[in-house]
């Protein structure tokens, strides 16, 4: 409360901390400026703050002059009145469609305040239209005011302004944003952090990690500030969102089914576009994974794709080493001055004749902990902590070399918690004093839930949007976690006979693309895992063909890049992406409006072809212990029968296992999976791999056991463990 009291008490007073002409603000900026009847403004009554916010107090027919300008101005600010925009001038006239502009483009914001003097002598409810209409185009750029006391003849109750929100935005999340959220980033979470030393006792914040090798130079006293400024903002709806999880999951137990949302048809129809690229994102057509390990971090660097996806999530075994160690390759990355040289000698640094990927960087999704970082007696968010130590050390940096601080969001399930990733960009910009829009964003759809909500998600994120992703074994994982219960018309096959052209997995894709260039936004294609063999080239040109020819489908299809996980499958991807592109960085242009995809066909799992075999049963056994034996020994991305493999394969391998139990599938032996059957595989996998999975294959045939043949009508998450 001492935040809403303190931002309402400033945005209720608005008197500036140290005042100067903005005339004197502005010559620095542009010519002086006149309003439409050809007259000088008079700028005497608008002032600026000593914190990075003016607040505009002149006359409306000043204001409704401004919004050319307005949108290039390079300050946050806020227009007082509800832009003193005419309730009887309707919603196609200028004035009010130039204020929009400035919530979409620039660095406004509105408050909501005396609408008597948009509406006069009329009944409040007049104003309703309007206000709505502000809080559709922007709610976090709102903030409300009684405009006490200026109120008419001081009779005016203060309480029937404030009941006027709920019919402007009925929404509570809309509401909160207006009332506490806006205001304390805007006054108190700025005014604060620029006047006085913002401390927290350390008891607050405690990192039990272990230390690690220039660890200081990264968990400075600063950047864990900042981390418990997100923590605190940000984690208790983190924590509703995850319920809202479970309430879903637990309505599709019960029956429920997914589709598209009513409510919001218009933003899934409507031609608004995300914010354009800036220069470095907008040739995307390989892209390289990997996790943030020093030397793979140059490799990945040097291997000629467009972009390093440097992966903090299912590349990486969330052991504390690797979340710090990673955050220090990171911030070297950045700066061009990694190096490594290995215990046989040999050396490793970027090299100066090939393009450096541009960094794109993933954390972890918003289920995860941080149990090594404390705060208030509570587990960080993990995401949290590893998008704010990335965002403090390097963003400036990025953008003082031309680049920006760029992510890839993971295991997002709704609209919702894309909200909450584009609410936490705008507190870290404000807070950081980065310009706003900096941030671009890429979303991973690889849950089923989301793949209805794509539209939402780009269009929560808009103003830092920059495309999305398709996955796949993720995907795979997140349907059959969704329709555990569903009976056999959603049991897959052998995960290596689900491929990206069976037909629920390609309305999928086609939706993506179609939705992503519609809205100016890039569609990027899935993973290439092959690692190539250069001992068996017999091996490597089947393997090279079926990469080629996935490559060649996704371009085909519209996608503006691809994937891939090893440095030697970058020419292969470019070539195909450059027989369709050509000259062109991208093919945003082509819309695919011949796709129409269905909530049915994107459901369509009884139509994929294939069967459960034993080959099957025992791959996915043992892939999934190897895996587990590598994430144990801290590798997140192992090279396993040639393939490069993270997180989403144990995901897969042991989900899959456990839906073929619980449905009583039947092998092509006649065998029906059972959980002796499957014990017995696991334990002749073990033996057969005693001599080449190292110390950790005890415990990751255990845990293997554990998180697939769990009784409980559930598939257990790994996260958990």
């Amino acid at each position: 409360m001492r935040n809403q009291a303190s931002a309402n008490a400033i945005s209720e007073i608005g008197t500036p901390i140290r005042k100067t002409t903005y005339s004197e603000s502005l010559k620095a900026r542009t010519k002086p400026w006149r309003t439409a009847d050809g007259g000088a403004s008079s700028w005497a009554g608008l002032a600026v703050m000593s914190l990075p916010c003016t607040p505009f107090y002149t006359p409306g027919t000043v204001v409704r002059d401004l919004p050319p300008f307005l949108t290039e101005f390079e300050d946050v600010f806020v227009i007082d009145h509800m832009g003193y925009m005419k309730a009887s001038d309707g919603f196609t006239a200028g004035p009010f469609q130039g204020l929009i502009e400035v919530l979409h483009h620039g660095y406004g914001h509105i408050k909501l305040s005396g609408p008597y003097r948009v509406a006069p002598g009329q009944p409040l409810s007049a104003t309703g239209p309007l206000g709505r209409a502000l809080v559709g185009a922007r709610s976090d750029r709102l903030v409300w005011g009684s405009d006490w006391p200026h109120l008419p003849d001081g009779q005016r109750d203060t309480g029937e302004l404030l009941d006027l929100l709920a019919d402007w935005a009925p929404d509570a999340e809309d509401r909160h944003r207006i009332l506490v959220e806006t205001p304390d980033r805007l006054f108190f979470a700025h005014c604060f952090s620029a006047h006085t030393e913002r401390t927290y006792p350390m008891s607050e914040i405690a990192v039990t990690g272990k230390p690690v090798e220039r660890g200081e130079e990264i968990l400075t006293p600063q950047a864990l500030d900042f981390l418990a400024h997100l923590h605190r903002r940000f984690a208790a709806r983190r924590d509703e969102l995850l319920a809202a999880r479970g309430e879903r999951r637990a309505r599709l137990a019960a029956g429920g089914s997914l589709d598209f949302l009513p409510e919001t048809k218009e933003i899934r129809e409507s031609p608004w576009q995300v914010a354009s690229a800036p220069s470095d994102l907008t040739d995307r057509r390989v892209e390289i994974t990997g996790p943030t390990e020093r030397k793979m971090a140059i490799n990945a660097l040097n291997s000629g794709a467009k972009v390093w996806l440097a992966d903090l999530e299912d590349a990486n075994t969330p052991h504390w080493h690797n979340v710090v160690s990673g955050q220090v390759n990171l911030y070297d990355a950045v700066r061009r001055q990694i190096s490594y040289t290995s215990p046989e000698g040999k050396h490793y640094a970027l090299d100066p004749d090939v393009p450096t990927a541009v960094i794109v960087m993933r954390p972890r999704g918003w289920h995860l902990p941080e149990r090594h970082v404390q705060i208030d007696g509570s587990a960080a968010v993990g995401a949290l902590v590893d998008f704010g130590l990335y965002f403090f050390h390097n963003a400036q940096e990025l953008l003082a070399r031309g680049s920006g601080p760029y992510f890839y969001l993971p295991k997002m399930e709704s609209h919702l918690e894309a909200r909450l990733w584009n609410d936490v960009f705008t507190e870290a910009q404000g807070y950081l004093d980065v310009p706003y829009g900096s941030v671009r964003a890429t979303v991973l759809i690889e849950t089923v839930p989301a793949a209805f909500e794509m539209s939402e998600i780009l269009y929560e994120l808009r103003d830092h949007a920059s495309g999305l992703n398709a996955g796949r074994w993720d995907y795979l994982f997140s349907m059959i976690k969704c329709f555990r219960d569903a009976g056999e018309g959603f049991v897959l096959p052998d995960r290596d006979g689900v491929a990206m052209t069976v037909p629920f997995m390609r309305a999928y894709t086609e939706l993506l693309v179609r939705t992503c260039h519609a809205h100016g936004a890039f569609a990027i294609g899935g993973m290439a895992a092959v690692i190539p063999s250069r001992r068996d080239p017999e091996v490597n040109a089947t393997a090279l063909a079926k990469v080629r020819a996935d490559k060649r489908r996704e371009a085909g299809d519209g996608f503006d890049g691809s994937w891939v996980a090893h440095p030697d499958l970058v020419p292969v991807c470019r070539e195909e992406f450059d027989r369709v592109l050509g000259d062109q960085p991208n093919q945003l242009d082509r819309m695919r409006d011949d796709v129409s995809t269905t909530a049915a066909g994107l459901l369509d799992v009884a139509s994929t072809p294939g069967a459960a075999t034993m080959r099957g049963l025992r791959a996915a056994v043992d892939v999934g212990v190897r895996y587990l034996a590598s994430w144990l020994a801290g590798v997140g991305a192992a090279a396993i029968h040639n393939l490069m493999e993270d997180a989403a394969t144990a995901e897969i391998s042991r989900s899959q296992l456990w839906q073929w139990v619980h449905n009583g599938t039947r092998l092509d032996t006649g065998e029906t999976v059972t959980r002796e059957l499957v014990l017995a595989v696991l334990a002749e996998t073990r033996s057969a791999l005693a001599e080449e999975a190292g110390p950790q294959l005890a415990a990751a045939c255990e845990l293997f056991e554990q998180v697939a043949l769990s009784g409980v009508r559930r598939v257990p998450d790994l996260a958990g463990l």
